[in-house]
């Protein structure tokens, strides 16, 4: 089995939530590393780990970020990190994968699964190996006892509970550095 690290450089972890039940907005985390183990001959032995760090939330918003680490959400303080570890890897097909495992976030440890896709791997002008994945999941904030909400005078909510993952991700063979 191949070692991973993932590139961060190269990757991104987004999430996006409804935002006054009309429109969606959207953030990313800025501070973050992991591992995988992945060999294309036996994706279902696959192990995923990824930490972030819940302080380096962003959604191009200083005051929303500001409300973000707070108590109300992700409480940077007392949970600084949150993190994904996988405990099966189901192969759907030869580039498609559902990767279960459990998230750790505000304390809340809850089963996820990631709808995954393999978009391949090369050499890097480097000498490096890469490989290339998408993944994308989704959770419901309440789960992790993210409970704040406004209702609205239109009704609804004014944020909404289900936050959609999408990640990016660039994995560098653990031998290979990642390049700028």
């Amino acid at each position: 089995m191949a070692q991973w690290n993932l590139d961060t450089v190269h990757s991104s972890v987004n999430f996006s939530v409804r935002h006054m039940v009309i429109s969606k907005v959207r953030g990313h985390f800025t501070q973050w590393s992991g591992t995988l183990d992945f060999d294309e001959a036996q994706p279902q032995a696959a192990k995923l780990e990824v930490k972030v760090q819940t302080a380096s939330v962003s959604t191009n918003d200083p005051q929303r970020d500001g409300h973000l680490k707070s108590a109300d959400f992700f409480d940077v303080e007392k949970y600084p990190e949150m993190t994904y570890k996988s405990s099966a890897v189901e192969v759907v097909d030869k580039n498609h994968f559902r990767v279960q495992g459990q998230l750790t976030l505000h304390g809340v440890t809850k089963p996820v699964t990631l709808d995954v896709e393999y978009a391949g791997h090369g050499r890097d002008p480097w000498g490096g190996e890469r490989a290339g994945f998408t993944a994308t999941g989704r959770v419901n904030r309440k789960d992790f006892g993210m409970n704040f909400n406004q209702a609205l005078e239109t009704g609804g909510v004014l944020v909404g509970e289900q936050v959609d993952i999408a990640l990016e991700v660039e994995a560098v063979a653990a031998k290979a550095k990642a390049a700028s």
